[in-house]
């Protein structure tokens, strides 16, 4: 009976340290290698994302007038209300960054966003957001590490609706936001949300270690497969 329950026990142990073996390899592996997949999903979809909010009859003149005179965008495609998402697609966004001598935009880098004083948590309404930086302020804060949006950096909701293109020329914060829930304008606001970076996927895109500074400032890396979303960003900015 004894050696039968050792015998069991020893097969179960065994079995255990192949199924963790199996997982850290045939998951993790895969993960890593899909990294730059990832990106690039991403990416096609913040350039959707900028698409429909242009094109949108109650955001698109404010927000295309305020692109005009950007020093950057940054796009999530999908953000959980009320939720804190770390690495994970949901909460991510590409950021974009125009080079006033070059006359160009570049990019992009990658960021997460979530408000830091739910913890980590899941849920909540999901959301399409874009933040537009018009300061150096702004631009400074959004290539550090991480920034609190509110603290950091000043933050206001953008105009909709009737008058609000020549609403844009009153606006004296560094960011402005838009923001969309199933399809309409959410008005969400940011206080006291987080912005970082996701280093994995900027390093999985450009095939190095990159700071967000090395890829829109120094434009020292480049992907041509972002054409699309920089080309959806100069198109709506006009510039």
């Amino acid at each position: 009976m004894t050696n039968s329950l050792y015998h069991v026990r020893t097969m179960s142990t065994v079995f255990v340290s192949l199924l963790v073996c199996a997982i850290v390899l045939g998951g993790a592996l895969p993960a890593v290698a899909g990294e730059a997949e990832n990106a690039q999903q991403l990416v096609d979809r913040a350039t959707k994302t900028l698409n429909t909010f242009v094109a949108d009859k109650d955001m698109g003149p404010s927000l295309k007038a305020l692109l005009k005179k950007a020093s950057g965008v940054l796009i999530y495609p999908r953000v959980f209300r009320g939720a804190f998402v770390v690495g994970a697609a949901g909460g991510s966004g590409t950021f974009v960054a125009y080079d006033a001598k070059a006359k160009k935009w570049g990019g992009p880098a990658f960021y997460t966003i979530g408000e830091a004083s739910f913890g980590l948590q899941a849920g909540g309404d999901a959301s399409e957001v874009v933040l537009v930086a018009l300061t150096e302020r702004g631009m400074t804060a959004l290539l550090a590490t991480s920034a609190k949006l509110g603290a950091d950096v000043g933050v206001a909701i953008g105009p909709v609706g009737a008058g609000a293109e020549a609403a844009t020329a009153n606006l004296s914060a560094d960011i402005i936001s838009y923001s969309r829930a199933k399809g309409l304008y959410a008005g969400i606001s940011l206080e006291g949300a987080v912005v970082a970076t996701r280093d994995a996927l900027n390093k999985s895109y450009y095939g190095k270690e990159v700071s967000p500074t090395d890829i829109l400032v120094k434009r020292a890396v480049s992907n041509k497969k972002a054409a699309g979303l920089l080309s959806a960003v100069s198109k709506a900015a006009g510039k």
